[in-house]
């Protein structure tokens, strides 16, 4: 079984250690299979510098980190980056997830971000804060739109309000002479009528 461990180097009491993949039947010492980063407990903070992409690689095919290298692992974001892939995120998802948790992290303990870290970060909050401005922009833009088609729907009705009225007004216009010339018949039928029921009486 491949085991990913720690390897001794340094001189007596200033020890550092390569994290490499070796065969768990060999010496701790002995030959590896593949080196895959750096750990020095001496230096303030601890120095870690690992292969990211060959660490999960090992991690994927079934290799066995030792206590002190998965927590390493884990201090770095390793298992929470494999974790993230498992779970079919995209890179830029994966980035950003564990920029967030690495700031999150040195809010935590007090320990400043690395430069890389720190630039991630800001081009991070730059396009967060670019990405808040185009959606205001776009609700602005889009309610100023609502407001227009709003607008001009009540124009249109008012427009076919105000024709309806015009007509109306047309059409009564036209009946009122047609009204007025009955009116002036029914006077004249019963003028005739009577002349006539007065001869008839004589």
């Amino acid at each position: 079984m491949v085991r990913i461990r720690l390897q001794r180097h340094g001189r007596k009491k200033a020890p550092y250690y390569h994290i490499v993949a070796a065969d768990s039947r060999k010496k701790r010492d002995g030959r590896i299979i593949e080196s895959l980063g750096r750990y020095n407990p001496v230096s303030t903070p601890a120095m870690v510098a690992v292969d990211t992409e060959r660490i999960i690689y090992w991690l994927k095919t079934g290799a066995q980190p030792s206590e002190t290298v998965e927590r390493l692992l884990r201090n770095e974001g390793i298992y929470y980056r494999l974790h993230l892939e498992r779970w079919k995120k995209s890179p830029e998802e994966i980035e950003a997830a564990l920029s967030s948790w690495k700031q999150e992290k040195a809010d935590k303990t007090g320990q400043p971000l690395t430069s890389k870290e720190a630039k991630k970060a800001a081009v991070k909050a730059e396009e967060e804060a670019f990405q808040a401005e185009q959606k205001k922009r776009a609700e602005e833009a889009a309610k100023k739109a609502e407001e227009a088609r709003i607008a001009k729907e009540k124009a249109a009705a008012e427009a076919k309000a105000a024709a309806e009225a015009e007509a109306a007004e047309a059409e009564a216009k036209a009946e009122a002479p047609a009204d007025a010339a009955a009116e002036a018949e029914a006077p004249s039928e019963e003028t005739g009528e009577s002349a006539a029921e007065e001869t008839k009486s004589e």
